[in-house]
């Protein structure tokens, strides 16, 4: 398979597939392909369609296969921001925020990943349900707004407003810590929680995460009255 990403901020990222050759996708995100590209909807089995479920993602997944001979399809991304190509292996799986994955090549295997510490899944919000991808391909990953990559060392920590954590190895963890003071708590505008990365291991933040984006524009909009 061979790729081209085109277009940012709201990019494209072009397929040249093999005969034979498969892509996938869970949220409709297939822009354009060739007339030889056959889709075939599937759910993964009961257990793969339950995490999905959970995690917030479509219980089923769109299969793309060249038939016949080379075929192309597009992917593009649901927001302003970037496309970014990760090479997922056996000894390399990552942890994406739920609305990050956008298409993988078919060897590439998705599912849930649960947090250990207990006060991530209570208060972490999109911190705390997060998706794992493993197996050997491609995946490509949608970035809302700009995306910033750290390499954390062993025991190094990262403060980050919950939702812009995009992707981590799966060596790093998160916790999540409430903000300091009362005063900071009512006033700050920042919200109660923040999220706590801790290497070793890479990290992407996203600058301008969909939901922080939602939240602006509301806040601008005339009320009912």
């Amino acid at each position: 398979m061979k790729y081209e990403i085109k277009g940012e901020p709201t990019p494209v990222v072009i397929c040249e597939l093999s005969a034979g050759e498969s892509m996938i996708t869970e949220k409709g995100s297939m822009v354009w392909m060739s007339p030889n590209m056959e889709m075939q909807t599937s759910a993964g089995g009961l257990g793969k369609a339950f995490g999905r479920m959970f995690s917030g993602e479509s219980i089923f997944q769109n299969i793309y296969t060249a038939q016949g001979g080379p075929g192309m399809i597009a992917f593009a991304s649901s927001f302003p921001g970037a496309i970014r190509a990760v090479e997922i292996t056996p000894d390399r799986p990552i942890v994406v925020q739920k609305s990050a994955f956008l298409a993988a090549t078919d060897g590439v295997e998705l599912s849930v990943f649960f947090q250990k510490k207990l006060g991530a899944g209570f208060f972490g919000g999109e911190g705390f349900i997060m998706q794992k991808l493993s197996g050997r391909g491609t995946v490509f990953l949608e970035i809302d707004g700009y995306g910033v990559e750290y390499d954390l060392a062993a025991g190094q920590q990262l403060i980050v407003d919950t939702g812009n954590l995009a992707v981590m190895d799966t060596s790093c963890s998160i916790d999540i810590q409430s903000v300091k003071g009362v005063k900071n708590m009512i006033f700050g505008g920042e919200g109660l929680f923040n999220t706590v990365v801790t290497g070793p291991g890479h990290i992407t933040l996203q600058t301008m995460p969909i939901s922080a984006f939602a939240g602006a524009i509301s806040s601008v909009l005339p009320t009912k009255g």
